[in-house]
C-alpha cells in the first residue's frame, strides 16, 4: 500500500467515525464505543479488501461479510454509507421508526447487509453457512465476519468454530475486535476468554494477531489469510474501544451511551479536527 493509499483510508475512517456519532446521536441510542473501535477495520474490509460493487448489491458472486456483534451497526451503517449504498443523510434517522437503518442490521432492509444479526454469537455460525455454501457451489467469494472480544464467551462460537475448521473452510476469515471491554466491564473480568489465540489455534484456525488501528498490519494479516489453505483464518485485532473521541476511550460507560447534545459537539469538533488535519497533511 503506498502513503496516498494509506492516507485516503485514514480519512475514510475519520468520516466513517464522524457517522457513527451523528448516527447514535440522532437516535438517542445505540453503541458508539464498539463501533469506533472497529472502524478501521471497517474501513478496510470496504475499501481495500472486499470485492463488492455498491451498484450490485446482491451480486452473486461478491465477497459476503457479516456482523456478529450486531449491536456496532452504526459502525457498519457509516462505511456503508461512504461506500455509497445508500445517502450519508440515512445515518440521522437511525433506529427511528419506519427508518431503513434499524437498531441491528436487516439484510431485508438494508443495501450492503448480507446477514441480519444481533444476538450475539450466531453470527459468526451465519458466516460458516456463506462459507461453506461458497465450497459447495464451487465458488471463489470470501466470508468475513467481525466479533467481539466479548462475544466469544458464547458458546455457539466455538461450535461455529469447530465446524468450520472440520470442513476445512479457507474461504473464512473471522475477525476479533479485541478491545477488552463489553457491557458488563472488563471482558478479562467477565468470563476472561484469553489466551484467545491459542484457542483458535486449538480450534484448528491459522492465526494472527495485530493492532487493529494499523492499516499496513490489517494489509498484512489479510494478505496473508488468503494465502492460508486447508484451514480457516482468525485476524485478532488489539484495538480502543472509543477510539477517536477523548472521552469515550476505553471507557466501559460508553459501549451502549449515546451522547447529549455537549458531548455531541465535543466529539464532532475533535473527529472533525482529526479529519481536516489528515487531509491538510
Amino acid at each position: 500500500m503506498n502513503s496516498c493509499d494509506k492516507k485516503q483510508l485514514k480519512i475514510t475512517a475519520a468520516k466513517v467515525r464522524l457517522g457513527i456519532i451523528e448516527g447514535v446521536y440522532n437516535a438517542k441510542s445505540g453503541h458508539p464505543g464498539g463501533s469506533l473501535s472497529a472502524a478501521d477495520i471497517f474501513t478496510y474490509l470496504y475499501f481495500k479488501e472486499m470485492r463488492i460493487d455498491p451498484e450490485n448489491p446482491k451480486c452473486p458472486d461478491r465477497d459476503r461479510f457479516v456482523l456478529s456483534k450486531g449491536h456496532c451497526a452504526p459502525g457498519l451503517y457509516a462505511t456503508l454509507a461512504e461506500r455509497g449504498y445508500f445517502s450519508t443523510e440515512e445515518l440521522k434517522s437511525l433506529r427511528h421508526i419506519g427508518a431503513m437503518l434499524q437498531g441491528h442490521p436487516d439484510m431485508k432492509g438494508t443495501p450492503g447487509v448480507d446477514m441480519s444479526s444481533g444476538s450475539l454469537g450466531q453470527g459468526v455460525s451465519a458466516a460458516v453457512g456463506m462459507a461453506l455454501a461458497g465450497k459447495l457451489d464451487n465458488k471463489d467469494y470470501r466470508v468475513y465476519t467481525l466479533l467481539g472480544d466479548g462475544e466469544i464467551e458464547e458458546g455457539q462460537v466455538w461450535e461455529a468454530a469447530m465446524f468450520a475448521a472440520h470442513k476445512n473452510l479457507d474461504n473464512l476469515c473471522l475477525i476479533v475486535d479485541s478491545n477488552g471491554l463489553q457491557i458488563d466491564g472488563p471482558v478479562s473480568e467477565v468470563a476472561g476468554p484469553e489466551p484467545i489465540d491459542k484457542k483458535f489455534e486449538a480450534f484448528g484456525f491459522d492465526v494472527q494477531t495485530i493492532n487493529g488501528h494499523c492499516f499496513d498490519e490489517l494489509e498484512a494479516a489479510f494478505a496473508h489469510a488468503k494465502t492460508v489453505k486447508g484451514k480457516p483464518s482468525v485476524i485478532i485485532t488489539k484495538t480502543t474501544k472509543g477510539k477517536g473521541v477523548s472521552y469515550m476511550e476505553n471507557q466501559v460507560s460508553w459501549h451502549g451511551t449515546a451522547p447529549n447534545k455537549e458531548q455531541y459537539d465535543v466529539a464532532m469538533q475533535e473527529l472533525t479536527a482529526a479529519l481536516q488535519e489528515l487531509e491538510g497533511c
